[in-house]
């Protein structure tokens, strides 16, 4: 240990400082403690912890096949046209928190799989960086554009998390960029898109993650181009953003970039403007001095409709008829030829999504493809695997995709996870008819795992001990459930265990869908104690649950989901945390032909939803004459307009049929085909072990859904090869918010 030479004041200072309570000043860092850092970045709160918990990931969906168009054969046939790839790698698109995703990725078994692929060679993120933003959704129905507030979990997230200035942003970046550093493959690169805001954080904080030895570059994305005067800017517009790259070593994957460039043979000859009927712009002569006039006509910059001349007498322009007209110049018209040159760090070739409308599919934080395609092609070679952890839009998986790279990608937010499930469709269905190959994807889910970690006990305690920490966990639970739901516990029965005004409260257990059981010993209390009305709240509820069997005995059993955000103290607190019913699918089957030869249809014949978004009297007191806002009350989307003259109030509703309601559905014929498999590592012996769930993974074998192209819906789904005996078929529905709803049915062939 080397001596700390500290002058006589120096030593007195800190004894001071010491006595008083008070903070060394950070000159005194540096004296008594031996570092090799010679610049550090710190902030609030910083610290070098980073989440290690790891957590199996629930498979929700699987999607081999972009849709059967005409008819969907029996698997194994002869006929079998589809294309489903069942063997290789499956990308992954994970609904959850990052961090926890990140860490389970890295340190779970899932990791082998990544290793087996060759590692993870690119990872690009576009993290929220505008703390201030709003993250609401444009929702279209009908003509008309709704709103939709981002999620309570989504809000806490962006703003109470992350939004509480640079610092909160800084810490809540580092823990995950660390996590990304550990993930990623030694010749792996990273892209970090930000903008102003932050750029100068991101740098610092990427050289303290990864090395300022491994920083290569800093790209300017010159993403629009400022038309004319700005006089609303101060100082200069921004119209560029910043999209930082490190390498992990020295070994990284570099593909130059080649950046279509235009050079000038010569100049053509200057050409006049004229509008689509070929005549010149004019304007009114009236704003222009008689003397400006006479100039523009010396300079052969007059024009005269009508076939009328042009009379200059006593010094006064005027014209025999007609009106006249000025003649503007083209701007400068040159020959160009093509010439591709290595790209440089300005990139000022690749428009932004205002530009590249016809990729547009209604998602604020969208990115061009061209910026991606650039970025993966630089950084990555086909057959590699990337990743994208602030996925939004999916951009940078749908461009993965049709470059022929494996992807995993990530989102906090159900309605992002839901936008690119159709998008990735489409990229397969139009891969498909180029004749090119396609991968499978999966969705997956950690909330399941999430909810059990919160009943989590300490493995080392004795079997009783441990026995009274999950009693005592799950009574919290119960407590934590009944607080955000509003209601007051009771313990005077056997399956209510809280009351809610005139309705007894039931609540599914944390790690398994309220199942047929379950309201069966509801059912079963209520006959027993009279009781007339009951609410059941769960998390997850088994797929071919009977939600008609206590209506059919005269019992008012409402159904309620759990949102995610119980879990988070501060939206309890505040009173945020929204549950919300069950929505209702109704479903027919279609059977045709005779004997062996049958098939197989499904018509969707109805769907009910019961949201609330804003407060009807809050909304028309605080409406401007003139406004209108779209509003939700009880599953019917309104809108509310304000007269101008009268300030009368209308009521609009928007939601004029229940199939206004949905904006996705797809079909798994054989369902209960598919176990969902988890590997868990065996914390005692280290081995990895497969695990079935007792769940089955919905095989999406067609599907219809709207974009912002065509809104059109299918109500009825293709034809299936139907064997004799008993099938059973998943149906899920995808709701305008991308809250999906699963029903099961069983029909005898």
């Amino acid at each position: 240990m080397n001596k700390i030479n500290l002058s006589e004041n120096e030593k007195r200072d800190v004894i001071m400082y010491l006595e008083s309570g008070k903070p060394l000043p950070d000159k005194y860092r540096f004296l008594l403690f031996e570092t090799d850092r010679e610049v550090e970045l710190l902030w609030n709160g910083k610290t070098e912890e980073v989440e290690n918990v790891v957590l199996p990931f629930q498979a929700i969906e699987h999607i081999d096949e972009p849709r059967s168009e005409k008819k969907i054969a029996d698997q194994g046939s002869l006929f079998d046209t589809s294309g489903r790839q069942i063997k290789g790698w499956s990308n992954k698109l994970i609904w959850g928190d990052n961090k926890l995703v990140l860490s389970s990725l890295k340190n779970g078994p899932l990791r082998k799989q990544i290793e087996a692929e060759g590692g993870l060679k690119l990872i690009y993120i576009d993290p929220p960086f505008d703390v201030g933003a709003d993250f609401s959704i444009n929702i279209e129905i009908g003509e008309d554009t709704f709103t939709k507030k981002p999620s309570v979990i989504e809000e806490i997230a962006y703003r109470d998390t992350w939004g509480k200035g640079a610092d909160s942003f800084i810490a809540m970046i580092y823990e995950r960029l660390k996590l990304m550093h550990g993930l990623l493959a030694d010749d792996g690169s990273i892209y970090v898109h930000c903008d102003y805001r932050l750029n100068s954080y991101i740098r610092l904080i990427l050289d303290d993650v990864f090395g300022s030895k491994n920083f290569r570059n800093e790209v300017t994305w010159r993403r629009q181009v400022a038309r004319g005067r700005k006089i609303e800017a101060k100082f200069m517009p921004y119209s560029a953003d910043y999209i930082i790259l490190y390498t992990k070593s020295d070994i990284a994957t570099w593909n130059p970039i080649d950046k279509i460039s235009y050079i000038s043979t010569k100049e053509a000859e200057i050409k006049y403007m004229k509008d689509e009927k070929g005549y010149f712009r004019t304007s009114d002569p009236g704003s222009y001095s008689n003397e400006s006039l006479i100039r523009l006509y010396k300079e052969g910059r007059i024009y005269v409709s009508k076939g009328g001349e042009v009379i200059i007498k006593d010094g006064i322009l005027s014209t025999t008829s007609g009106s006249i007209g000025i003649k503007y110049y083209r701007e400068r018209v040159e020959d160009k030829i093509k010439e591709e040159t290595v790209a440089d760090n300005i990139w000022d070739d690749i428009p932004g999504m205002g530009v590249v409308s016809g990729e547009y599919i209604g998602y604020p934080t969208q990115k061009p493809e061209a910026l991606l395609e650039r970025i993966i092609k630089a950084s990555s070679n086909e057959g590699d695997l990337i990743a994208d952890f602030f996925c939004g839009s999916g951009t940078t998986l749908a461009v993965a995709e049709k470059l022929s790279r494996k992807w995993i990608g990530s989102d906090l937010g159900r309605f992002s996870i839901h936008t690119i499930r159709k998008r990735m469709i489409g990229v397969q269905r139009e891969l498909k008819k180029a004749g090119k190959d396609f991968r499978a994807f999966e969705i997956l889910n950690i909330g399941k795992y999430e909810r059990e970690k919160f009943l989590g006990v300490n493995e080392n305690l004795r079997e009783e001990e441990k026995r009274i920490q999950r009693e005592k966990k799950e009574k919290e639970f119960i407590g934590l459930i009944l607080s955000a739901y509003k209601a007051e516990p009771i313990d005077s029965f056997n399956i209510f265990v809280g009351k809610k005004r005139d309705r007894l409260v039931a609540i599914g257990q944390i790690d398994t869908p309220v199942t047929n059981g379950f309201l069966e010993r509801v059912i079963d209390e209520c006959k027993e104690k009279q009781i007339t009305k009951a609410d059941i709240l769960g998390f997850d509820y088994e797929m071919g649950l009977d939600f008609e069997s206590a209506k059919k005995l005269g019992i008012d059993v409402q159904f309620k989901v759990i949102p995610r955000e119980v879990f988070d103290k501060k939206a309890v607190e505040k009173g945020q945390v929204k549950f919300y019913d069950v929505a209702y699918i109704e479903v027919k089957p279609i059977i045709r032909g005779r004997g062996n030869a049958k098939e197989i249809a499904i018509e969707l014949t109805d769907f009910s939803v019961f949201y609330n978004q804003d407060n009807t009297g809050e909304v028309e007191e605080k409406l401007l004459s003139g406004g209108n806002k779209i509003i939700i009350e009880n599953g019917v989307v309104i809108k509310i307009t304000k007269d101008k003259r009268t300030n009368l109030i209308e009521k609009e509703v928007l939601t004029k049929k229940w199939t206004d309601w949905i904006d996705y559905w797809s079909v798994d014929f054989d369902f209960e085909s598919k176990k969902e498999i988890v590997r868990v590592n065996n914390e005692k012996t280290g081995e990895e072990n497969e695990k079935w769930t007792g769940n089955y993974i919905f095989e999406n074998e067609w599907q219809s859904f709207r974009t912002k192209k065509d809104r059109m819906l299918e109500m009825t789904s293709v034809f299936k090869d139907a064997q004799k005996g008993k099938m059973k078929i998943a149906v899920k529905v995808i709701d305008i918010f991308g809250n999906d709803t699963t029903k099961v049915i069983e029909i005898n062939v």
